[in-house]
């Protein structure tokens, strides 16, 4: 019973390793080639008149050159006149994706919710709840935002895209009510991704299809179908940069555990969402660095609004021997259970991150990471799980703040 209780979570742990990396890849493929297509939509210029380009109706060209190579990609308005033989679909890059991070929502988070969900000083809930709740985020987010789009309110841009951001915010603040904060985070990111490939799965590719057997069946497609592929196109090059954040703020404690840890992902949301519009009008041949401006701006506003206050030099204990034994003994107790080479913690096979702290030279070595995860943002450990105290986390701020950094 031993030897499954440690090959489980070491197994877990190469599903992680495994469904991480290949999430990272196809994310990459995913992403690059949206950036692509969004780079070449807005970068195509008409064909001159009476070109062959033009006579073929082709609506935009462009020549372009890479690695040793003359390209030039061209765009017909509605459809060529005749079906090419082989004809690149790109789906599976999103498909893939939204599968490797679904099935790492489930090895990371739900195989292990009640420490990777459940905060207890957020809501008293169980495992199998918080998991619920997370389900219930991404079928009713997808749900809410298609019936948005297909309703008048989607024929209106800048307002729609207003209420859509207004309500991911809104799923955030909800999360973060009932969800550890890195939780919440996590989830707000799979909404966005969920939407991004139902908009593929459901919108795009259909649409594709239809105006694809048009042609074959010898009729004029209708345009309709493609300008709905190219709107909800749009939109998941908008939520690209969000998305990307999400995906790596676990590593960031600061943001997810501030008192107010959705508005701060609203303003780092937004900041994406203003920086990727400047890219996009830059590609319309529009510069207008207000856009840019305004993202960093936000940035430096959450960075400076959330910062912690510097420590206050306190002076040397008494017996400084006597302090660090005591600050030993509650890390022991309450971090070197998972922060170990040899974790006890059900669910974990090794030191996240790295960190051990089983030994003096160790707890030393990262006292700074422990006073700032510990300490200044509660972070750790992660989800209060082996409840360590308020004057437990008095003797470590003093123990550092007292010369030991």
């Amino acid at each position: 019973m031993d030897v499954f209780a440690y090959l489980i979570p070491y197994g877990l742990e190469w599903c992680n390793l495994i469904l991480r990396w290949l999430h990272v890849i196809t994310a990459i493929a995913w992403m690059g080639a949206s950036f692509y297509f969004i780079w070449l939509d807005n970068s195509i210029r008409p064909p001159a008149p009476g070109s062959g380009a033009a006579q073929r109706g082709v609506a935009g060209e462009l020549w372009a050159v890479h690695g040793g190579g003359f390209y030039n990609p061209q765009k017909y308005l509605v459809a060529p006149p005749e079906l090419p033989q082989q004809l690149h679909w790109f789906k599976w890059e999103a498909y893939f994706t939204w599968m490797s991070g679904f099935a790492l929502l489930w090895v990371v988070y739900y195989f292990n919710a009640a420490a990777m969900m459940v905060d207890k000083s957020v809501a008293d809930i169980a495992g199998w709840q918080a998991v619920a709740i997370g389900l219930a985020t991404l079928t009713l987010g997808w749900i809410v935002y298609d019936l948005l789009c297909r309703s008048k309110l989607g024929r209106h841009d800048l307002w729609f895209g207003a209420l859509v951001f207004a309500l991911i915010v809104a799923a955030g603040f909800g999360l973060s009510s009932w969800l550890s904060g890195r939780a919440a985070y996590i989830h707000v990111g799979a909404l966005i991704g969920t939407i991004m490939v139902c908009n593929v799965l459901m919108v795009i590719i259909p649409g594709q299809r239809k105006m694809v057997a048009a042609l074959k069946a010898g009729q004029r497609p209708d345009p309709a179908p493609g300008l709905r592929a190219k709107q909800r196109s749009m939109h998941n090059n908008y939520f690209a940069l969000p998305v990307v954040f999400i995906m790596i703020s676990n590593h960031y404690a600061m943001t997810y555990r501030h008192a107010h840890s959705w508005l701060v992902l609203a303003f780092i949301m937004a900041a994406g969402v203003f920086i990727r519009h400047f890219f996009n009008l830059r590609h319309k041949g529009k510069t207008v660095w207000a856009y840019p401006m305004v993202g960093v701006a936000l940035l430096l506003a959450v960075a400076v609004l959330i910062a912690p206050p510097a420590p206050t030099p306190r002076a040397a204990a008494s017996d400084p021997a006597a302090q660090f034994s005591q600050v030993r003994a509650i890390i022991g107790q309450r971090c070197a259970t998972c922060h170990s080479a040899h974790p006890t913690q059900p669910g974990f096979a090794t030191a996240p991150a790295g960190v051990a702290l089983d030994d003096a030279g160790l707890i030393r070595q990262h006292a700074a990471r422990v006073y700032q995860q510990a300490v200044q943002l509660k972070a750790m450990p992660i989800g209060n799980l082996t409840q360590m105290t308020d004057a437990e986390r008095a003797t470590i701020q003093a123990w550092y703040e007292a010369g030991t950094r």
